[in-house]
């Protein structure tokens, strides 16, 4: 009889550990779909951000953004310039990105392609927005191996094969 008794706690136990699991699951799924609705929403707002942003080449490594907005007040209201700098170093990459708060703003802005500041001629074009995976595809290829390069499969392993050496090759 107490064999039968621990049985049906042990099943007990068990479907309440699988109804546990399950609201788990329900409140996981809830969450998932949150996390979704809020992604959208961000997308959405990026590609709002790039139709009123402009990006800037060619600009002077010793500029500041106050400096580059002054450049661009005439423009229209500025939200936000952004001068990338190298993670590793924390130069200057050479380049800024300027956020309107009017997306017609950026037409203005077009009209000082080529102009001169701090003693160079700025690249002005309209900011793309950032599709992943864009850049599969470029690059040298395949990594290390040495494919493409002449060599047989798995890089140059041969040592000094010309004339005058005689013996043998170690490897």
């Amino acid at each position: 009889m107490s064999d039968n008794q621990d049985n049906q706690d042990d099943l007990e136990a068990m479907k309440a550990r699988v109804a546990e699991m399950e609201a788990e699951a329900a409140k996981l799924r809830e969450m998932q779909e949150t996390l979704e609705r809020e992604g959208q929403d961000l997308k959405e707002d990026k590609e709002d951000i790039d139709t009123r942003s402009i990006f800037v080449g060619n600009v002077d490594y010793g500029s500041t953004p106050e400096e580059i907005q002054a450049h661009f007040q005439s423009c229209g209201t500025i939200n936000r310039v952004t001068i990338l700098l190298d993670k590793f170093t924390g130069h200057p990459k050479g380049y800024a990105y300027v956020e309107f708060a009017e997306p017609g703003s950026v037409a203005n802005a077009l009209v000082l392609n080529e102009s001169l500041f701090r003693g160079r001629n700025l690249k002005v074009t309209p900011k793309r927005t950032n599709v992943p995976g864009m850049t599969r595809g470029r690059g040298r290829g395949r990594g290390r191996g040495g494919f493409g390069r002449g060599f047989p499969r798995g890089g140059y392993r041969g040592g000094f094969r010309g004339r005058g050496r005689g013996g043998f090759a170690p490897y």
